[in-house]
């Protein structure tokens, strides 16, 4: 789409908005059960587009994320009266007689920038907060998963009019083109690099943004976590979706003394999983493209790898392959992995392990695999992360009761159920004074001892 056309729809969106037409409860639960409906309808489609742009078997393109899309858009539908209420809160003292509340407002007209390894999910969920708030929405999915993206521009374009929500798709250009335009929020997942640029952008005209990111998610084996539960919880969150999860576990760091149990436990897990064949498994899937396929497969060291490692270059695919005896210094541990490459490091003390990872960028996830009290009270306490599990992994985000987002280099803002509603929301500060008192105490001239002891008692 041309900038021309791109500001035109947007000029469309912001006389719709100011028009007041989405900011009626009613009509934004109407739009809702339009959404969902429309996901029902097109389940089918959703699903072999899925499976083409990244090779998803149905179950997991219903579990992972046409499933929760659809959990996320009924739970707005339940939820989004209740959320748009006026809040009344404690007036002071001072403030007699008056009524204090806030009340949520939308931002108005937003631009939902969505990935690809995800792609129906991460761009729904966002759109269907956006919705409840009662915003209007220009979404832009990924151009790496294009048959996805279809998908969702021939659904939205079925279920709403252009000047409410719209779809553009394209590349980079696209991108840049809707950057450069003025809008009320903007709400971006992917890479930190791209969101350095969304934010760059965001700054100019002084948009308030959530950003989405990921980073080198850490994951913590200790001597005392259920070994064979640890493995099996891993390889399932680490291999799922071919390891193309921002919260997936990037790395493990395995206590020494259980290193080889757990890796003999992975690679049988492995093998329970994924077949003696993981490349031949019809439900594995696929890296999205050649390029992606190509990075990761400079990051496996042959001589580090102890498990898989094997490709198909053709269809771009990847064994779960499992490396050891690896230290930072190591390519693996250079970047975000995005991938299946699950790479192994070793500690003794996990004192250290704490202090090491208070030095690092701050993760999108960690995880503990542990049954000590005070190993789990120290992850959850003195460690900055954006969200995660004990002796579990990616789980926290499949609900709608949390936020889900990260935390300094992994983000910022949270979404999902309230979070959500609040992130495309404004709350405004309102007092509504009375006019049958007027205290005299805050007007010039400042003369009376008596108004002076009031003023001061009030405050104190």
């Amino acid at each position: 789409m041309k900038r021309e056309q791109i500001g035109e729809l947007l000029e469309k969106q912001r006389k719709f908005y100011r028009s007041g037409a989405t900011i009626p409860v009613e009509f934004r639960v109407g739009q809702l059960k339009k959404l969902y409906a429309a996901v029902k309808k097109h389940e089918n489609e959703i699903n072999q587009a899925l499976k083409e742009d990244l090779g998803k078997s149905e179950f997991e393109g219903f579990m992972c994320e046409i499933g929760l899309t659809l959990s996320e858009i009924s739970y707005m539908i339940s939820h989004t009266r209740k959320f748009a209420r006026r809040k009344t809160v404690y007036t002071p003292l001072s403030q007699f007689a008056s009524h204090s509340y806030k009340q949520p407002v939308p931002y108005g007209n937003t631009l939902i920038m969505s990935p690809w390894n995800y792609p129906f999910l991460l761009t729904l969920e966002p759109l269907a907060d956006a919705i409840a708030a009662g915003n209007t929405a220009v979404v832009k999915p990924s151009a790496y998963s294009p048959t996805t993206s279809r998908v969702i521009e021939k659904m939205i374009k079925e279920i709403f009019e252009p000047e409410y929500v719209a779809v553009v798709t394209g590349g980079r250009q696209d991108n840049s083109a809707l950057l450069e335009e003025k809008f009320d929020f903007v709400f971006f997942t992917g890479s930190q690099a791209v969101g350095r640029e969304v934010l760059r952008h965001t700054a100019e005209h002084l948009t308030p943004a959530v950003l989405e990111l990921g980073g080198k998610s850490p994951c913590i084996v200790d001597s005392t976590a259920d070994i064979k539960l640890a493995a099996r919880r891993i390889v399932f969150g680490k291999y799922l979706n071919c390891g193309q999860t921002c919260v997936a576990p990037d790395y493990i760091l395995c206590e020494n003394s259980v290193k080889n149990q757990f890796i003999a436990e992975v690679i049988k897990q492995i093998t329970i999983q994924y077949g003696e064949h993981p490349l031949e498994n019809k439900d594995y899937g696929k890296i999205i493209n050649e390029k992606h396929f190509n990075r990761i497969c400079g990051l496996i060291d042959p001589a580090k790898t102890v498990a898989g490692g094997g490709t198909n270059a053709a269809a771009c695919r990847i064994e779960p392959t499992v490396m050891d005896n690896v230290t930072y210094e190591d390519a693996v541990m250079q970047e975000e992995i995005f991938g299946p490459v699950m790479p192994i490091l070793c500690f003794d003390s996990f004192d250290r392990v704490i202090d090491e990872l208070k030095g690092k960028a701050k993760p999108l996830a960690l995880y503990l695999f542990s049954s000590d009290k005070t190993h789990i009270d120290r992850v959850t306490r003195e460690l900055s992360y954006g969200g995660g599990c004990i002796n579990d992994v990616v789980i926290h985000l499949a609900t709608s009761e949390m936020g889900f987002g990260g935390v300094g280099e992994s983000g910022m803002g949270s979404y999902h159920g309230k979070a959500g509603f609040d992130a495309f929301s404004h709350y405004k500060s309102i007092v509504d004074k009375k006019n049958w008192i007027d205290l005299p105490m805050r007007y010039q001239p400042y003369k009376s001892n008596l108004y002076e002891k009031m003023l001061k008692k009030f405050l104190r």
